[in-house]
């Protein structure tokens, strides 16, 4: 009997898929398509085993999928370009493309050994050439179609590495890479209109049914739909009223003070006059744009000496202050203060010295606000104060909306509903990006680069031996001819966001060699994608951003109506985590170590670590492991198998190397029973049905399991299933039957160690390709009930029995078993009781 040994099965196995080719998608219009499609990784260099989990749970569904009959689209590229490529180059040297190009072969050699279903001639980078002219043609389209802009924006500006970064790229006010505080400053910026789809958006997240609620309700929340009033106070010097913004008017009569922006037409005025002034708002255009960056940082003011009027009383007079918390791109740039009522309004106002005035309370509380702002929900109930509406009891929702109506009617203000959702600004000052398709002519504007000429490639004699961007240093690249007019010109030498690649690559997938960004004959056929699987942190720009281009890209023509929602169900995996391994060094920072350099809670050297509990496997930490030397040690089943058993997916899973040995051991252990049964000759009996019954059991929950992502609860029964297939006594026709079905369910999650079963106890093909097995409703019946049997009040032993089997019937199979029969030693039992379909007790 030959022994498991899955670096032999997994790498034969591999080259058979190969020779076949059966995971080559192709357009099939007699089969139901199915699209599964993981999340694309950034090519960082190596993957980890958190990786491992999310694409073997999407391989599993893909296999499951081919067995049940489908049309399977299972393919894999590289989210390829953005900042880390440009970091490794200033730090190493080289060029990106090198860089990120190797990553790629490296990590694609990692992926290959796990045995994924991928079709992998459909993979492609988003920094070929090839795709990324496509996403320049998908440019010029929307922008021809109104979709794209150029305005001026404030943007975060990193004063070292000069260049825009993305809020995610701004960490405690400072760029991720230099260090520097961010700076903002007003730059001429390309942008997408996805504000005009926020109520499209918002009303679609309905229907996404296969979503999960948490990423529905993140997206609802990002998307911010409000109903506010807009108004204007009246200045006291005659000068143009100041128009603000808010969504709670109900607390107007506790106003403290009017506040704009720094970058307020009222401030620039001032800055401009006033060199106090243009030092203050310098001073807030440091600091990151981001909402989070203006809520944590110390709040600023100043006051202007301007003076308004409020609305509903003529000799109440307001101050206008500068406030850095202010945004200009939200609302209208300048706000009213309730500081009772906000707790940022509330700081500000305690540092200096302006005043608070309650506008409601509690119910059952009249204590006045202190240091803490009283913000109850806004369906809760409260006592208003002098309220102009007249009201006395109501929640925040009902006086918003008292509010509103009142200032309709006296005519000094209108109900707005307005979105948090701004527009999505694309431009990059980087190198290693997409090139925004335009050129800048004197004489003809902003001119879109002919289609004929795409793609607009990267030039690859770069250096970044300087900060900025080298494009706006490559003359041969940077200038050119205007291709409306001919005249020297020079190109946008802003790059596109990377969020812009990772739109509408779903698409590109469907053909992703076509001369046009999409071909709409596989578009329709293979869209949408019916199962997409990624991480939570994606869970609103990413896919808002990708509900946007599906959106753009059908109004341009690139896409079926269909798929103006593109992915129809979404699944969220949770994280693989690992112990974090750390010393410390003379400084007292903290040293980290990888896994297999501790042994015992020790370094080789016997230097003890410090221990930090599971966290998210990160290589800064170091607490990641290589899933090559899984593979080397114990195969790539073995780790599959694992990641999907020991929690529900949508949880975390802690990687730990007994976990793995135990899985091995499993794997080991089916290998075993099946070469048995392949060597046995039992003819059949009477446990044969027993077993079968069992076995279709089997196939109902298994199959159960993986439809509805529950793997872990598949495995679970599996592993009951291989306990009961080792422990029949049935014939081997029937354990065959039992062992062949064993590997079909098991194939899915361990496809390499299946197919050798498969072959092993004389399957026709390849399990891949073969039917998934059906549970027969009858076999899931149970006809039959195992009562157990007490011996003086002892359990000894079990009986199954007929469910309907005559009680006197059952007592006579009961007493003729070994257990009691040693237990009466020829004597007659002094009592026997049975109850029906559930014990037999016998008092000897």
């Amino acid at each position: 009997m030959s022994r498991y040994s899955a670096n032999e099965i997994e790498a034969k196995w591999q080259e058979a898929w190969d020779k076949a080719g059966i995971f080559a998608a192709n357009h099939k219009a007699d089969k139901p398509k199915y699209y599964v499609l993981e999340m694309f990784p950034y090519p960082s260099g190596r993957i980890h085993m958190g990786h491992v989990r999310n694409y073997t749970m999407g391989d599993v569904i893909a296999r499951h999928k081919l067995a049940t009959g489908h049309n399977v689209l299972h393919p894999m590229g590289w989210d390829a370009f953005g900042m880390p490529a440009e970091n490794a180059a200033m730090a190493i040297g080289g060029h990106p493309k090198d860089w990120t190009y190797g990553n790629i072969a490296d990590m694609r050699g990692q992926m290959k050994p796990l045995g994924l279903s991928i079709d992998w001639s459909r993979e492609f980078a988003t920094c070929d050439p090839e795709y990324y002219g496509q996403q320049q043609a998908l440019f010029l389209d929307m922008l021809e179609a109104g979709l794209v802009y150029r305005k001026n924006a404030v943007v975060n500006w990193d004063p070292v590495d000069m260049t825009v970064l993305a809020n995610e790229q701004v960490e405690n006010g400072r760029g991720w890479r230099s260090g520097a505080l961010v700076e903002r400053r007003e730059l001429t910026q390309w942008f997408f209109k996805i504000s005009d789809y926020s109520e499209e958006l918002l009303g679609a997240l309905d229907t996404l049914e296969n979503w999960p609620a948490k990423v529905r309700l993140m997206q609802e929340n990002w998307i911010g739909k409000s109903r506010g009033l807009q108004f204007s106070f009246e200045r006291t010097d005659g000068a143009e009223p100041i128009t603000v913004y808010t969504t709670r008017p109900d607390t107007l009569m506790g106003a403290s003070f009017v506040g704009i922006s720094p970058d307020h037409p009222i401030a620039k005025q001032l800055e401009a006059e006033n060199a106090e002034v243009a030092e203050f708002v310098a001073e807030c255009r440091k600091g990151g744009t981001t909402e989070e960056a203006i809520e944590t940082a110390e709040k600023l003011g100043y006051d202007t000496g301007i003076t308004v009027k409020h609305p509903l009383d003529p000799n109440w007079e307001l101050p206008v202050w500068i406030a850095n918390f202010i945004l200009m791109d939200y609302g209208t740039g300048a706000i009213f203060a309730c500081p009772a009522h906000d707790q940022r309004d509330l700081d500000f106002c305690r540092k200096y010295g302006l005043p608070v005035v309650d506008t409601f309370f509690a119910l059952d509380d009249e204590t006045p606000v202190d240091k803490i702002a009283f913000v109850p929900p806004k369906t809760e109930k409260v006592r208003w104060v002098n309220h102009f509406a007249g009201l006395t009891e109501a929640t925040g929702d009902e006086a918003i909306n008292a509010t509103v109506d009142f200032a309709e009617k006296a005519g000094w203000g209108e109900g707005v509903t307005k979105y948090r959702l701004r527009d999505w600004g694309l431009s990059r000052q980087r190198y290693w990006g997409c090139p925004i398709p335009v050129v800048h002519c004197d004489a003809c504007g902003v001119v879109p680069e002919k289609k004929e000429n795409l793609p607009v490639r990267l030039p690859d004699d770069v250096t970044f031996d300087k900060p900025g961007n080298p494009l706006d240093r490559h003359p041969t690249w940077r200038d050119c001819e205007c291709p409306s007019c001919g005249a020297p010109a020079k190109r946008e030498t802003d790059t596109m966001d990377t969020f812009v690649d990772s739109s509408w690559y779903f698409a590109r997938f469907t053909a992703p060699r076509a001369e046009t960004p999409t071909d709409l004959a596989e578009a329709e056929y293979w869209m949408n994608v019916d199962q997409y699987i990624g991480g939570i942190e994606h869970a609103i720009l990413h896919l808002l951003y990708s509900r946007f281009f599906a959106r753009a890209m059908q109004i341009t023509g690139h896409l079926p109506k269909k798929a103006i929602e593109p992915f129809d169900a979404l699944f969220t995996q949770g994280m693989v985590t690992h112990e974090i391994y750390q010393t410390r060094d003379a400084n007292g920072r903290p040293v980290y170590h990888l896994p297999e350099d501790v042994t015992d809670g020790k370094l080789a050297d016997g230097t003890e670590v410090e221990i930090i509990p599971s966290a998210k496997m990160s290589k800064s930490k170091k607490n990641v492991v290589d899933p090559i030397s899984i593979i080397s040690a114990f195969g790539a089943d073995t780790a599959r198998w694992f990641v999907l058993s020991d929690s529900p997916p949508e949880r975390d899973v802690e990687w730990t190397a007994s976990g793995a040995e135990a899985a091995f051991k499993h794997l080991s252990r089916v290998h075993r029973i099946a070469s048995e049964i392949a060597e046995s000759d039992v003819p059949a009996n009477g446990e044969d049905e027993t077993l079968l019954r069992e076995m279709h059991k089997a196939i109902h929950d298994v199959s159960g399991g993986v439809e509805s992502f529950g793997f872990n609860a598949s495995i679970a029964k599996l592993y009951a299933f291989t306990n009961t297939l080792a422990k029949s006594k049935a014939g081997t026709d029937a354990k065959r039957q039992a062992a062949m079905t064993l590997a079909q369910l098991m194939s899915p999650m361990t496809p390499h160690l299946s197919e050798e079963l498969w072959q092993l106890l004389g399957g026709d093909g390849l399990v891949a390709t073969a039917p998934w097995p059906i549970a027969g409703e009858a076999m899931l019946v149970d006809d039959t009930v195992t009562l157990p049997i007490q011996i003086n009040g002892k359990r000894r032993a079990e009986i199954s029995v007929p469910k309907d089997m005559d009680k006197a019937e059952v007592e006579k199979i009961a007493l003729s078993t070994e257990a009691v029969q040693k237990a009466l030693d020829g004597n007659a039992p002094k009592k026997v009781i049975v109850v029906p379909g559930r014990i037999v007790n016998v008092v000897v």
